[in-house]
C-alpha cells in the first residue's frame, strides 16, 4: 500500500475504493502517479472486486498536477511527464472492473483527466471540474484533449481547453462531463450504491466494456468484428446460461447472476 494511494475493501461486497490521500489537495506528483499505477495493477488482478470507486475524500478529488515539479522542465522532461500521466490513467481506463469517480471539491487539470479515465463521474453540488492548463502556457498532457472531446464534443472541449475556465456541477452534468450531481455529503455513498448495482450484473459487463473501448478507435467494420468476438465470448460464461434459462422459465429481468 502506498503513502498517498490505497485500496480499501470490505464496505460493500465486490466493491473496492481507490483512495487518493495526499494532503492538502491530492496534487498528482511523480510518486502519486507511480502509486496509482501500482494500485491499479493490483486491482486488475483482484477477481473478487467487480467495481471500483475512485475517491479523493470529502473535501477535494484532485486539484491537479504538482506544479512545483514543472519548474525548469524542458521538452524531454515534458514528454516523460505526459507519458507517466497517460500510462497511469490509461491503466485506470482499462481496468476490467466498472469504474466510478466520486468527486468532491476540485477535479482540475490532471484531476479532471483522471476522472475522465473512469466510466462514470458522480459529483457533489460544490464540485468544480476543468482543464486550466492554458493559464500556465501549456495544454492538458494526461489525455484531456482526447477524452474531453469524446465526452462533450470537439467544439465544447475546445472552448473549455482554450479558456481554462471552471465547470460547476450543474453545467458538468448538462454537457455530459459528469453523470449525476448529489449533495456533497452524499456523493461517496451514491457511488458505492451504483457500484453495488454493477456488482450484481453478469460477467458480460466486462465484455461490453472491452468491446466499447477497443472499438472506439477502429473503423466501423473492424469495430463490429470486435463486438462479434466479445458477443461470442459471452457464451462461454456461466451467466449466459443462467440468463437464458431464467428468461425462458421466468421472463426478463429475474436472473441471479454469479459474475462467472
Amino acid at each position: 500500500m502506498g503513502e498517498f494511494i490505497r485500496i480499501e475493501t470490505g464496505e460493500v461486497p465486490g466493491v473496492a475504493t481507490l483512495r487518493l490521500d495526499r494532503p492538502k489537495a491530492n496534487a498528482l506528483n511523480a510518486q502519486v502517479l507511480a502509486e496509482l499505477h501500482q494500485a491499479v495493477d493490483e486491482l486488475s488482478e483482484m477477481t473478487s472486486v467487480r467495481a471500483v470507486v475512485i475517491w479523493g475524500g470529502p473535501r477535494v478529488f484532485a486539484a491537479g498536477a504538482d506544479i512545483g515539479e514543472f519548474s525548469g522542465m524542458g521538452v524531454n522532461d515534458g514528454r516523460d511527464l505526459a507519458r507517466r500521466f497517460n500510462a497511469a490513467f490509461r491503466a485506470v481506463e482499462l481496468l476490467p472492473q466498472v469504474t466510478i469517480c466520486a468527486i468532491n471539491g476540485f477535479a482540475l487539470g490532471g484531476g479532471c483527466e483522471l476522472a475522465m479515465a473512469a466510466e462514470f463521474r458522480l459529483i457533489g453540488e460544490g464540485a468544480v471540474l476543468g482543464q486550466p492548463e492554458i493559464n500556465l502556457g501549456i495544454i492538458p498532457g494526461g489525455g484531456g484533449t482526447q477524452r474531453l472531446s469524446r465526452l462533450v464534443g470537439v467544439t465544447k472541449a475546445k472552448e473549455l481547453i482554450y479558456t481554462g475556465r471552471n465547470v460547476w456541477a450543474q453545467e458538468a452534468v448538462s454537457m455530459g462531463l459528469a453523470s449525476a450531481s448529489y449533495p456533497d455529503d452524499e456523493v461517496y455513498d451514491e457511488a458505492l450504491k451504483l457500484a453495488a448495482r454493477y456488482c450484481s450484473a453478469p460477467a458480460a459487463i466486462a465484455m461490453a466494456k472491452r468491446a466499447i473501448l477497443d472499438g472506439l478507435a477502429l473503423p466501423l467494420d473492424e469495430a463490429l468484428n470486435v463486438e462479434i468476438e466479445a458477443f461470442a465470448e459471452c457464451f462461454g460464461t456461466d451467466d449466459a446460461a443462467i440468463g437464458v434459462a431464467s428468461f425462458l422459465e421466468n421472463g426478463p429481468g429475474r436472473a441471479k447472476f454469479t459474475g462467472q
